[in-house]
């Protein structure tokens, strides 16, 4: 049974997200989630580089690496198509949003190396989506990323100046957070779910 692909991208924003589900993309979430507007910037980036991809290793999976029994070289495959793509949003990002590129600092290039991006790529061949379904995972696992980032942002600059006990200031109290952010989406289960 075919799995609508509205269902699969309400499920990766939600309850597949691939941050607060399956714990992919950590480090830049973590680092660059001290500002919203940072966050929202590296979130777009990052849904960009994810629906993109996602799109041509599809393409480059089914119509290269099939038909001439090379499945076993998908991991090289993504990693140098994801590195090629991202290499040409820091390009784009440099050129017309200086600010962003220079606020981003070293996390836009991370991009390349943010599991992420790779994990969306081997879920879409486990679970043997089409090029559409491929398509709106991408995408949804994008938005879901921006989602969970911004959000992140938004909750650690108001604690900013709230009385946090001294030992949990820091990542102590981010850990926390994102773990009630986890806990919180485990509500939306019962909308959408994609094994």
């Amino acid at each position: 049974m075919e799995i609508n692909p509205m269902v699969i991208f309400m499920a990766s924003i939600f309850t597949n997200n691939m941050i607060l589900a399956n714990f992919l993309g950590m480090c830049s979430f973590i680092a660059v989630s001290k500002e919203i507007k940072t966050a929202w910037g590296l979130g777009q980036a990052v849904t960009f580089v994810l629906t993109g991809t996602s799109v041509i290793n599809y393409l480059i999976y089914h119509h290269i690496l099939v038909p001439f029994n090379l499945e076993y070289l998908r991991f090289i495959v993504f990693i140098i198509l994801i590195a090629a793509f991202v290499q040409l949003v820091e390009m784009i990002v440099e050129r017309y949003v200086p600010t962003l590129y220079y606020s981003l600092g070293i996390f836009l290039p991370l991009i390349t190396v943010n599991c992420a991006i790779l994990g969306v790529s081997l879920f879409m061949v486990i679970r043997d989506y089409n090029l559409i379904q491929s398509t709106f995972f991408g995408l949804g696992s994008g938005i879901g990323w921006t989602l969970a980032i911004v959000a992140l942002a938004g909750i650690r600059q108001k604690i900013k100046n709230a009385p946090v006990p001294k030992g949990l200031e820091g990542a102590g109290i981010t850990l926390i957070i994102i773990g009630l952010m986890a806990l919180a989406f485990i509500g939306f289960s019962g909308i959408a779910n994609v094994q």
